[in-house]
C-alpha cells in the first residue's frame, strides 16, 4: 500500500513516515502543493496524507487536481485548522476525512487503513476470494484454511491485484505500488516478475488455483479462472 505524505514541517512528515513504514506502508513526502501535484499526476498512490497549509499554495488546490484528473487516492486532510468551514470545504471537495492537529499517529493509521480497506474492499478487514482467505490489518493469508507464509512485498502484491480484480497492471504500475518512485532509479523493472513468480508459486504449493494472469506485452491480471 502505497501512501503520499504532503506536509511541509520536516519533523512531523518524517515522523508519519517512519511510523508508517514501520506499519507496512510504502510512504513518499512532498513539502509543496507544485511537488505534490507532480508526484500525484505520475505516480499512483492509495491515500494522500494531506495538511492544507503549503508554503506555495493551499491542499485545496491539491485535492482539486486529483479530482480534475479523476484519480481514485483516499485523501486524508490534517491540519490546524480546526474550523468547521474548514472541514466542510474540504470534504465537500471531495476529501474522505479530516484530522485535526496535533493527533496520535496511531489514529491516523487507523483512518488509513479504514479508508483503504472502505475503497478497495468494501470495508472489509477479511478479503475472500473462492479458497483465498486475506486478514488484511494481521496481514494473513490462508488457501483453503491453512496459513500461507508470504514475504511483506508478496503480500502487497497480493492485496494489489486483489484489489484490482479484471484490471491490467503493467510492470512500472507494480513496481511504483511495491518501491514508491524508487522504482523509477531502477534499471528494469524485472524484481516485479521474479515477485508474481513467487507469489504464483506460493498460492499454487497451498493448493491455490491460478488467478494471476500474464498478459503478454501489457502486464499481468487477476482474473477468477
Amino acid at each position: 500500500m502505497k501512501i503520499l505524505i504532503v506536509e511541509d514541517e520536516k519533523e512531523l512528515a518524517d515522523s508519519i513516515k517512519t511510523y508508517l513504514e514501520g506499519n507496512g506502508f510504502v510512504c513518499e513526502i512532498a513539502s509543496n502543493v507544485n511537488t505534490a501535484i507532480d508526484k500525484i499526476v505520475s505516480f499512483e498512490y492509495d491515500c494522500v496524507v494531506l495538511d492544507l497549509m503549503l508554503p506555495d499554495g493551499n491542499g485545496f488546490e491539491v485535492i482539486q487536481v486529483i479530482k480534475k484528473i479523476e484519480k481514485n487516492e483516499g485523501i486524508i486532510i490534517i491540519s490546524a485548522k480546526e474550523s468547521l468551514e474548514s472541514k466542510i470545504d474540504g470534504l465537500q471537495l471531495g476529501a474522505d476525512d479530516y484530522i485535526t492537529k496535533p493527533f496520535h499517529l496511531s489514529e491516523l493509521l487507523v483512518r488509513i487503513q479504514a479508508l483503504i480497506r472502505r475503497k478497495n474492499f468494501s470495508g472489509n478487514n477479511t478479503v475472500n476470494f473462492n479458497e483465498i482467505e486475506v486478514e488484511i490489518l494481521s496481514k494473513i493469508v490462508k488457501v483453503n484454511g491453512e496459513k500461507v507464509e508470504l514475504t511483506k512485498k508478496e503480500f502487497d502484491l497480493l492485496l494489489f491485484l486483489m484489489g484490482n480484480e479484471n484490471k491490467v497492471l503493467s510492470k512500472s504500475a507494480i513496481a511504483e505500488h511495491l518501491s514508491g518512485d524508487m522504482a523509477y532509479m531502477l534499471d528494469n523493472h524485472d524484481f516485479v516478475y521474479a515477485h508474481i513468480k513467487n507469489l504464483k508459486n506460493k498460492l499454487k504449493e497451498a493448493g491455490c488455483n491460478d488467478y494471476i494472469k500474464t498478459v503478454y506485452g501489457l502486464g499481468y491480471r487477476w482474473q477468477n479462472e
